[in-house]
This record gives C-alpha cells, sequence and structure tokens, in this order.
C-alpha cells in the first residue's frame, strides 16, 4: 500500500504558494505553471490555475504536483487571457479533496471572484458557522471560503469595499492573490504572517510568494507586499492602498529556517545566508568535540555549513539523499517497512565509521526522524553521534497555515533536552536559542526586545487571538467536566 514516507512525516509541513500575473503579452498561465513549479516546496499536494481572458474565466485544478499536471500544452491552451493566479496547496485546513484546490472561485453579483491563499484563518470555523446559519452553501471545507462568503454577502457597494470589509473580519494568516474582472488584488494580513513579493516582467506585474519564482520566470523584483497593504493590479498599472490600523509586523520566523527555499531573498537578506548564520550561532552557543559536521539533507545543508565554518570541524556529505523517493512510497509490509527509510537516506558508511559526527537538522517534530537517523549512523559505525537544530525547541502549534501536530504530539512539549536526547540516542542534543535565532537575523536577542517576528511555535507568544482554538479547547474542557460529573 502506499503511505507517507517515515521522513516526511516528521517534518512542519509547507503551507502553501501562490504566483499571480497581471498585464502578460503571452499567455499568463504559462508563466504561472513556471512559477509555480518554482515553489512547489510549499505544497505538493494539488495546484491549481485559474485565467482571466476578458470575457470570462478559465480554471484547471489537480491533484499531486506541477509538472504532469501543468506542462502540457492543452492544458495551458485551455487558460487563455493575460492575467492568471495560481496555487500550490498542501492541506492545513479541510481535507485532501479536489474540491478544495485552490484558487477557489464563485460568481459573486459583481462577476467571477477568484482566490489563491497562503496561510491559514484561525477564526474560520466560528465565521462558517454564522454564515451557514444566515444561508450560506459551502462547497469545500477550506477556510479560505469564508472570505468569498463574506465578500458576497458584503453590504457596501463597491468589490473592493467588500473585500475590505470581509478581511477585517477574519483573523490569523494571509496572503491572497484575487482575480476579478475588475482587475487583480494582492495583500498581506497586518501582521504580514505570509510572505508575498511583487515583480516586473517587461509590462506585466507578478505576485509571488517568493523572489525565487519571479527568478525562474525571468522577472526582476520590485519589492515586497507591505503587512496589511492591498496592491490593486489592472493590466501592469499598480495601485497601493493600506485600509487596516498599522501594526508591529510579525513575519513567520520559520520562513527563514526551513519553508522558504534558501536561494530566495526576504528583506534585505539571504534565506541562504541566514541559514548559514544560525549554524554558525548554533556552534557558538553548543560546540562539540568532533571529527565531521553532517547535513541532515537537504535542509539542514546551509545551517551545517555555517556549523563547519563556524567550529573549524569539516564538512561532509555523511548522509545521501535519494532525489527519485517522493512523500509516498510502496510499503509491502511491516516486516520490511524500516527498509523503506533507506530508499530516501541511507548513510555513507566508509565516511562514518570509526568517527564523531554532529548531524546538523532544521527542527525536530516528532522526534522519529531524528531517532532513524541517529539509529542509522550508530549502524554504520560511528563513534559518537552529537546532534544539533537550527532552530528552538518546537513546543507549541501553529495556527497560522503550517501543519503543525497537535501539542500532545510534538517531542520538545513532553519532554526536555535530556529527555530528548535519550529518546534520539544521541551522545548530545543542543538547539539553538530564541535569542541566537534573533541574532543570527540581525536582531536583537534582548529581554525587553519585542520580536520581529512571530515565533510562537517556539515561544507559544501568538500574535493574533485563536478564536476557533479558544472555542475548542472550552468544548473539550466542558466535555472532560460533564465525563468527571457523570
Amino acid at each position: 500500500m502506499l503511505t507517507t514516507h517515515p521522513f516526511d512525516d516528521d517534518h512542519l509541513r509547507e503551507e502553501c504558494g501562490v504566483f499571480g500575473v497581471s498585464g502578460s503579452d503571452g499567455s499568463a498561465a504559462a508563466l504561472v505553471a513556471l512559477g509555480l513549479h518554482a515553489l512547489q516546496h510549499r505544497g505538493q499536494e494539488a495546484a491549481g490555475i485559474t485565467s482571466w481572458d476578458g470575457r470570462q474565466f478559465h480554471t484547471h485544478r489537480a491533484m499531486g504536483h506541477v509538472a504532469g499536471n501543468f506542462d502540457r500544452d492543452d492544458v495551458i491552451r485551455a487558460l487563455p487571457g493575460q492575467a492568471a493566479c495560481g496555487h500550490v496547496r498542501y492541506s492545513t485546513t479541510g481535507d485532501t479533496t479536489l474540491r478544495n484546490v485552490q484558487p477557489l472561485y464563485a460568481e459573486l453579483a459583481s462577476g467571477g471572484f477568484a482566490v489563491a491563499h497562503n496561510g491559514n484563518l484561525s477564526n474560520a470555523q466560528r465565521l462558517r458557522r454564522e454564515l451557514v446559519r444566515r444561508g450560506a452553501i459551502f462547497q469545500s471545507t477550506s477556510d479560505t471560503e469564508v472570505i468569498i462568503h463574506l465578500v458576497a454577502t458584503s453590504s457596501y457597494r463597491t468589490l473592493l469595499d467588500r473585500f475590505i470589509d470581509a478581511l477585517k473580519q477574519v483573523e490569523g494568516a494571509y496572503s491572497l492573490v484575487v482575480m476579478t474582472p475588475e482587475g487583480m488584488i494582492a495583500c498581506r494580513d497586518p501582521l504580514g504572517i505570509r510572505p508575498l513579493v511583487m515583480g516586473r516582467l517587461d509590462d506585466a506585474v507578478i505576485i509571488a510568494s517568493e523572489t525565487v519564482a519571479l527568478d525562474v520566470v525571468g522577472a526582476e523584483f520590485e519589492r515586497s507586499i507591505e503587512p496589511g497593504e492591498l496592491v490593486i493590479i489592472r493590466g501592469g498599472e499598480v495601485k497601493s492602498i493600506r485600509p487596516f490600523a498599522p501594526q508591529a509586523a510579525r513575519p513567520c520566523i520559520f520562513e527563514w529556517v526551513y519553508f522558504s527555499r534558501p536561494d530566495s531573498i526576504s528583506g534585505d537578506h539571504s534565506v541562504y545566508d541566514v541559514r548559514k548564520a544560525i549554524g554558525a550561532q548554533l556552534a557558538i552557543e553548543s560546540p562539540v568535540e568532533a571529527d565531521l559536521v553532517i547535513p541532515v539533507p537537504d535542509s539542514g545543508v546551509p545551517a551545517a555549513i555555517g556549523y563547519a565554518q563556524q567550529s573549524g570541524i569539516p564538512f561532509e556529505l555523511g548522509i545521501i539523499r535519494s532525489h527519485y523517493v517522493g512523500r509516498t512510497f510502496i510499503q509491502p509490509g511491516d516486516k520490511v517497512r524500516h527498509l523503506g527509510v533507506k530508499l530516501k537516506h541511507n548513510a555513507n558508511r566508509a565516511l562514518i565509521k570509526g568517527k564523531r559526527v554532529i548531524l546538523i537538522d532544521d527542527s525536530i517534530v516528532r522526534g522519529t526522524t531524528s531517532l532513524k537517523i541517529v539509529q542509522m549512523m550508530h549502524e554504520a559505525g560511528a563513534a559518537e553521534v552529537h546532534m544539533r537544530i537550527a532552530s528552538p525547541p518546537t513546543r507549541h502549534s501553529c495556527f497560522y497555515g503550517v501543519d503543525t501536530p497537535e501539542r500532545a504530539k510534538l517531542l520538545a512539549a513532553k519532554l526536555d533536552v535530556g529527555g530528548m536526547t535519550d529518546f534520539i540516542h544521541a551522545n548530545s542534543l543542543a538547539f539553538v536559542s530564541i535569542d541566537g535565532l534573533y541574532k543570527a537575523l540581525g536582531e536583537s536577542g534582548r529581554p525587553d526586545f519585542r520580536p520581529g517576528h512571530c515565533d510562537a511555535c517556539f515561544t507559544g507568544d501568538y500574535p493574533t487571538t485563536l478564536t476557533d482554538q479558544d472555542e475548542s479547547a472550552e468544548v473539550d474542557q466542558f466535555a472532560l467536566l460533564a465525563e468527571r460529573v457523570a
């Protein structure tokens, strides 16, 4: 049968990626398909593209990767127009079914309305219940559809005002690309939790989750969409408005640690350079005598380079990754399940035998992957196995578009570092401190410093209210009390 590969099952899941083109001379959909290829790491369950040809909208959505679904001429020809938007998805809310694949599309009184969303609305369930009571009929289980219904039922006159009215009712994280007959809208939530950038390709305006997608289509990076900013695009013309009260930005810090591609640029910093700086900071904070620094591929590579350069310990590829095994693999039976691990990662035995090794990874979630990799090193003959993690312990769930396991399943929420070390059978384990993480970003780590990012997965300091989560907790507490009374 098919199952999630053991190494993929123990990572924080990528959220989603969005890409939009307005004012293209040729087929906007072809550019969107290329952009989505570059953003495939942000969502690998499904992909979709919606185009506008000046008269009507055209949509193609499919399960699976961009390749195989949008690299066919007949698919792109069926998506004509000078404007298009697309989405790659990993489900953080809603089922993994075609009805939840974005862009979501609806016919409103003002005409067609397509939306691609990266993020998660933390009050979507409450809003959904209210909308259903008022007669709304939902076609998906995605939180994104709430936005469409709020726009449709708004009492404001213009589509832009109705859209702003809808956004003022939601909480949480959103970077959106919206297509209407009047033009394209790109926006970020007031805290800027999820990334969004804008570029130019000749006369066309390009919107993307990351700068790497601009690179792939040959567009020039212009700027980031600011937190709380709405950019209205008609053809190649751009107008910016800021309808929300200004707030201190809190972009997701885990974009630096893992989510963004290392060849992307965020603000004035290279993601690759920041990850190397995190590794260097980790070496300063948690040195250990060893013979080799080994990355857990591929996400641990830049931090491992930084650790090796700072410590003077040689960097080596002690784990070889197969790039031909996807998120799912064929599992013949439980007796050979452990062999499936080696389909994706295998120890470089000749290098490791008799050596004291330092493994560098981006995070520990459930701990099962770390356990398997440490075991792999021991079986390959390593004299000592030390693990260093390029992020602080992940002790809290994310409610802003990252599919984090419930808190009870997070290893760092259950055990201290000593207990985690024993669990993964390492000789030692250390994480970069939250202070060190901010230092690597070039920001202060002083106790009186208000963090410039959302670091809730490490600290529990959530920057917004969590309506759905709070209500769910209240229901659980009530059920527990009722059970005790009974």
